[in-house]
């Protein structure tokens, strides 16, 4: 009989089962997906980004196919913090039982802080993830994740309306992110999530413009792993909060090699669209992929190289 291997983490005090979570924005708001399989398996996951107002989101057509992954500039469509709580929170209570992950997104400093405030008061939420770099809203979101005085004015003014674990998910699309991510550590974060979409555009040759109304958007998938793996790598070297790792990751193999570069947990996010079973899948797989390279828990490689 094969040994039991071990798959708890700790994320900033709380034990997850395993280090797998679902990313902002390709899980909705769990329930969906709790049709299929039951996602309290999951570690936790993150819940799609939420602001203070509700938002319609960017115009179509807002999703460009790319070789190895893809482009989106959805633009936070959500229906606010309010119906988030009123609407959202308890039909996602109903399927899924443990701590979740709270994405939030704002477009100034007051925003950011009135939608944790007011979320601070749901005790199905664990975390905040606040979202400093959106690559696809104009004013705000990346526009604060792009200098580490932004980052850390936000992060300090979050800081003060909740004493619940606060990570901010840093952007890629900035030449110094260990800065960033220091400025935020500083200023209060508990952990750092990295990363988001890089920037990307694809052009329609027949019509001669861009395929997405907005011109740029995310660039997401497995193309921009090794990009991943290095900002993971450099980010937990320089801090001494968890980092949480994201970008192209696909297999159980993906998160052994983010969790070796430094990531305490790992998220999942364009694979989700592809295969709304791949969390499942990798969850799964752990056992058998930690068994192949000698590993007996997972807490014991995080930043191993």
């Amino acid at each position: 009989m094969a040994e039991i291997k071990n798959t708890k983490v700790e994320l900033c005090g709380i034990t997850l089962d395993n280090p797998i979570i679902p990313a902002s924005g390709t899980f909705g708001y769990g329930y969906e997906f709790s049709e299929l399989y039951d996602i309290n398996m999951l570690g936790t996951f993150s819940f799609k980004g939420t602001t203070k107002d509700a938002r319609f989101g960017n115009p179509t057509p807002r999703i460009a196919e790319c070789y190895a992954g893809m482009i989106n500039a959805v633009g936070l469509q959500n229906p606010g913090v309010e119906k988030v709580i009123s609407e959202e929170l308890p039909k996602m209570k109903e399927v899924f039982h443990k701590p979740v992950m709270a994405n939030v997104s704002g477009f100034s400093i007051e925003d950011y802080a009135y939608t944790v405030e007011r979320l601070n008061e749901c005790s199905e939420i664990g975390w905040f993830e606040v979202n400093v770099s959106c690559p696809n809203v104009h004013g705000g979101g990346m526009s604060f994740g792009t200098s580490p005085d932004a980052a850390a004015e936000v992060t300090r003014a979050v800081r003060k309306v909740t004493d619940k674990p606060l990570i901010i998910k840093l952007s890629p699309n900035v030449t110094d992110i260990v800065s960033i991510a220091k400025a935020c550590e500083a200023a209060g974060a508990d952990g750092i999530s990295l990363i988001n979409t890089l920037l990307g555009m694809r052009i329609d040759l027949n019509k001669r413009k861009p395929v997405i109304a907005n011109t740029m958007g995310g660039f997401s998938g497995p193309a921009i792993f090794p990009v991943a793996v290095r900002m993971v790598y450099q980010v937990s070297k320089a801090v001494n909060i968890p980092v949480v790792g994201m970008g192209g990751v696909s297999t159980a193999e993906d998160v052994i090699e983010m969790m070796m570069a430094g990531a305490t947990a790992v998220q999942v996010g364009a694979a989700n669209l592809i295969n709304p079973y791949v969390c499942r899948d990798i969850i799964n797989d752990l056992p058998t992929v930690m068994e192949k390279y000698k590993i007996d828990s997972l807490s014991d490689i995080i930043g191993a190289v």
